[in-house]
């Protein structure tokens, strides 16, 4: 393997490390007023990367956190004291990453599918991204499950797309999170999440096999084959654990450097409490960790939200706790007690 290749394997291991996961903070500009519009933050560029900025000074959050994804603002932004935030990552031991597609949008001929774009001059920004720092990037797809959908059109065309990315990553030396998230919005079983996770799985796979992406510098941000949010009878957290450590039994190859977990729409114990039941179904082919956005901030968003200024050390309190929780389910040491 050439020392080119070697280097992708190399940091995609070091971002699924033992105790590890990533932290998404990659929301857009519309995303994060929302959640800043939830906790009566005015959204402002300022608010933003000194909300964000608070996060990756945890003192510690290495510890815990491999990597950050970012938004396109955030990786050319400096904190409020005059670091670049691509600086402060790199003291603290996490790598940065950033998300590269520009949002899922309809898709032309199926109504209520989307398929995420970004193809389109995808090359000169990766080259830009590398040049302001960035070791690792992030696509993700969207797959609905209701009536009659998802598609196979739909799947095919959002792994056909993540596909595309991935080998324009390993091109450009960045590691690829490949993310197609099966949506746990509606009333559908557990079965049927099973079914469509794996199917889509599996469409993927296929597709980055087609277009030469190497394996072993990848990482896959994989959904948990989970009940609907608004199903009757909701599956258990140990009926969680093992129907989504079968799908990707079944699905994902050996090879893959790793996979990390979306909450989606999990409370954060929930998301700590079946990332810590997959890993204690025995030995693995990969890690199995996180890459959490909402379950990893929404306890220190509404704490510094509170008083921006003065619980900024308050919030990074309760992030360094939440890592913490992550890192040791990620490791199947997890225990409910631990969350005090």
């Amino acid at each position: 393997m050439s020392d080119f290749l070697e280097q992708l394997v190399t940091t995609a291991q070091a971002m699924v490390a033992p105790g590890k996961g990533i932290l998404a903070i990659d929301e857009s500009t519309g995303t994060i007023a929302k959640r800043l519009a939830s906790v009566k933050v005015e959204n402002t560029e300022e608010h933003r990367i000194d909300y964000r900025s608070m996060l990756l000074t945890t003192q510690g959050l290495g510890d815990y956190i491999s990597g950050a994804i970012l938004y396109d603002e955030t990786i050319r932004q400096k904190t409020p004291d005059g670091k670049r935030i691509v600086e402060v990552m790199n003291e603290a031991g996490i790598l940065p990453g950033i998300k590269v597609d520009t949002g899922a949008k309809p898709l032309a001929g199926f109504d209520d599918e989307k398929v995420t774009e970004g193809l389109d001059g995808l090359r000169e920004r990766l080259s830009e991204y590398v040049e302001l720092g960035a070791t690792f990037c992030k696509w993700r797809a969207v797959i609905t499950i209701g009536d009659d959908i998802p598609s196979r059109t739909c799947i095919e065309a959002n792994a056909h797309a993540l596909a595309r990315y991935a080998a324009l990553c390993q091109e450009a030396g960045l590691v690829p999170i490949v993310e197609p998230e099966v949506l746990m919005d509606g009333t559908h079983d557990l079965d049927t999440s099973f079914d469509v996770t794996e199917a889509t799985l599996k469409a993927l796979f296929n597709q980055l096999y087609e277009h030469n992406v190497l394996l072993e510098g990848t990482v896959l941000k994989a959904s948990m084959v989970i009940s609907g949010s608004e199903a009757d009878n909701r599956a258990s957290v140990e009926e969680v654990a093992e129907a989504t450590v079968d799908c990707l039994l079944n699905a994902v190859p050996a090879s893959v450097a790793g996979i990390v977990f979306l909450s989606g729409g999990q409370t954060e114990v929930e998301a700590t409490a079946h990332l810590n039941a997959m890993n204690n179904l025995g030995d693995l082919p990969w890690p199995l960790s996180f890459s959490y956005g909402r379950a990893l901030q929404h306890g220190a968003l509404t704490e510094w939200a509170a008083d921006p200024k003065g619980n900024r050390a308050s919030a990074q309190k309760i992030l360094h706790h939440r890592a913490r929780m992550n890192g040791l389910a990620a490791m199947g040491e997890w225990n409910e007690a631990d969350e005090g």
